[in-house]
């Protein structure tokens, strides 16, 4: 079994024109107390590896956990965040929601929402397979990330879901080989049913939310 451990960065520094970049924008005084809190859900994971998206942000959130593990944070550009093209501007979510209605439309010249869950689906991938047969995968990214992602391994996940997603946000997928076995995390929990009179899967999503200290 492969354990991959997604977790969606601390609260950040809110992007602002003008601003920091995406790769130098950082988390709240807020958003490092969570990062350090964090270490007392993760600090025993028993995680092999810790990678990280090479935003600032993500990597800011999984440090002290990497330090708890005495484990190094490589860095994956393949983890980055959705490039949506959209400036920072107030009515974002409105177009941010057309995306998720036209995922092969983009915004600008910006990665289509399509082209995200194809990077983040490859990527699931490819880990799992490095991980074989057996280790745990500790990874840092980012909210429209971990959606795309879990899309795209095929959880009936949608715009409401990513809008509602807290951060910081913890969600653990367990691989037998290449197929989903069980999914938790905020509003999530998927559990495939190996009994041999069902053939349809589980799923429960679930409105109740473990919030950080």
């Amino acid at each position: 079994m492969v354990d991959l451990i997604l977790v969606r960065h601390a609260v950040s520094v809110a992007p602002v024109p003008g601003g920091h970049d995406e790769f130098r924008r950082p988390l709240t005084e807020r958003g490092r107390e969570q990062a350090g809190a964090l270490v007392a859900f993760l600090g025993d994971c028993g995680a092999s590896i810790v990678l990280s998206s090479p935003y600032l942000r993500a990597i800011q959130t999984i440090e002290p956990t990497a330090r708890a593990l005495g484990l190094p944070v490589q860095r994956r550009d393949e983890l980055r965040e959705w490039r949506s093209g959209l400036a920072p501007r107030s009515d974002w979510q409105a177009h941010y929601e057309r995306s998720w209605a036209d995922p092969e439309t983009g915004i600008g010249t910006g990665e289509t929402l399509a082209e995200l869950a194809t990077r983040a689906r490859n990527t699931v991938r490819d880990l799992v397979a490095s991980g074989a047969p057996a280790s745990t995968i500790l990874a840092a990214t980012h909210g429209t990330w971990i959606a795309r992602a879990l899309l795209a391994v095929g959880l009936p996940i949608d715009c409401a879901f990513w809008l509602s997603m807290p951060t910081p946000a913890i969600y653990r997928l367990n691989f037998a080989g290449v197929h989903l076995q069980r999914a938790a995390g905020p509003a999530l929990q998927y559990e495939r049913d190996a009994s041999p009179c069902m053939t349809e899967v589980l799923l429960a999503v679930k409105r109740s939310w473990a919030v950080l200290p």
